[in-house]
């Protein structure tokens, strides 16, 4: 959640910011009266609270008709003023989810995707003296993807990786955590069902991000939708040594997502799929060491993607098309031949104190003061650099060339079909 002194000590910079983020401004302006009226009816009900403890201590030392009608109406009194403290609560709460982080001053302002800021190509897209097929295609003509029978047995937007694209998912993971370990991540394996009351603190049912969730209403568990949401709680209500920052860990989790809002989009192939796997980077700091951290977190992911060869590039995503949780945020996008653009495949973000208000978590300064971590997340690879691999990767033959970061694991050179 926002930091509800910033909106208290400024509510019109954090109406600018957010309006930025195509939030309604007038909600802050809610959030800012509710939570007046809920401040001073906590100081009333603490007050009337105060006074009945004092009333029955008084009972306790002997009953008189006088202190008997004072503390009964000092229970009605504080039974009404608990109830009406409780829906302010609620009403506060709810207002809170409304609103997103507030990004940093200097990032892009645009309305969406289109006026994202390129920061730098990298890596020389391929010349081909023959027209590139699709991946999907290619990879259906070679075995490696099947959508048509996962339709069939699942329904739209799933589909097998089959093969040599199995094989280089398995490459791309280890990959990822040779790369990370070094660094002193540390390797997890994380739940992929959530409660919803901790989804919440993460920031990840607020505003429409509830429309992209599976919940299983049976047992009141929602599928994550990335490794990120159930490694941010991992220091849930904990307070961090200092020393110990930055936290790093990695974690491989299978993703779901309902993509509402995309029927119409990426209906072939399996681009933009209800379930794929992903590694995840995730950082615990400091908030003077934030963003040094989200640009390290950048890095590794830049480093990964030039050992696979890929020609990709940086865009600093405008506050019209990043995160509801996010202050700044990242996306690394591979080149796609076939298509003649580049098209998300990495993104990295500073969430700020965001997350961690919402968990709770906190680090010790040296003064002994009790802080709020900075958390970052970021892409280290998901399945969909293997889809910019099978079309950078094409020849005129139709095999596919298999980065030499992944031979050795996937244990040949080049994808020639089914033999």
């Amino acid at each position: 959640m926002v930091d509800i002194q910033l909106i208290r000590e400024n509510p019109e910079m954090v109406k600018e910011a957010v309006a930025k983020k195509k939030c309604d401004p007038k909600l802050v302006d809610k959030l800012f009266r509710i939570d007046e009226e809920w401040r001073a009816k906590t100081v009333a009900l603490d007050q009337l609270k105060a006074d009945q403890n004092l009333v029955n201590k008084e009972l306790a030392r002997g009953q008189t008709e006088e202190l008997l009608s004072k503390a009964q109406i000092l229970k009605k009194r504080v039974s009404e003023l608990e109830e009406e403290y409780t829906k302010l609560e609620h009403k506060r709460k709810e207002l809170f989810e409304k609103i997103p982080n507030v990004p940093f001053v200097n990032v892009p302002v645009g309305k969406d995707e289109t006026e994202n800021k390129i920061l730098r190509e990298v890596g020389k897209k391929p010349e081909f003296d023959f027209t590139p097929k699709e991946y999907f295609s290619l990879g259906e003509e070679l075995g490696l993807i099947n959508t048509k029978k996962a339709g069939e047995i699942t329904g739209s937007r799933f589909g097998y990786l089959m093969r040599e694209a199995a094989l280089m998912e398995f490459a791309l993971v280890r990959l990822a955590y040779d790369v990370a370990l070094p660094h002193g991540f540390i390797p997890v394996i994380p739940p992929v069902m959530i409660r919803g009351e901790v989804y919440e603190e993460m920031g990840r049912l607020a505003g429409d991000q509830k429309e992209e969730r599976y919940h299983l209403g049976k047992d009141d568990l929602y599928l994550i939708g990335s490794a990120e949401h159930t490694m941010g709680p991992l220091h849930r209500g904990e307070v961090l040594e200092k020393e110990s920052l930055p936290r790093r860990y990695i974690g491989f989790s299978t993703c779901f997502r309902r993509e509402a809002g995309t029927y119409g989009k990426d209906t072939k192939g399996i681009l933009r799929v209800h379930q794929f796997d992903k590694v995840e980077f995730f950082s615990f700091t400091t908030p003077e060491k934030s963003e040094e951290e989200h640009q390290f977190l950048l890095s590794l992911q830049e480093e990964l993607m030039q050992k696979l060869e890929l020609p990709y590039r940086v865009v600093e995503v405008c506050t019209g098309d990043m995160g509801w949780t996010d202050a700044r945020q990242y996306d690394i996008e591979a080149w796609f031949p076939a298509e003649g653009k580049y098209r998300e495949t990495h993104s990295c973000s500073n969430t700020t104190d965001f997350q961690a208000r919402g968990v709770n978590t906190k680090y010790k300064t040296e003064k002994g003061k009790k802080e709020l971590v900075h958390m970052l997340n970021a892409t280290a690879f998901s399945q969909r650099p293997i889809l910019a691999i099978i079309e950078n990767n094409q020849t005129k033959d139709g095999t596919v060339k298999i980065p030499k970061a992944l031979q050795e694991f996937v244990g040949k050179k080049e994808i020639q079909g089914i033999q």
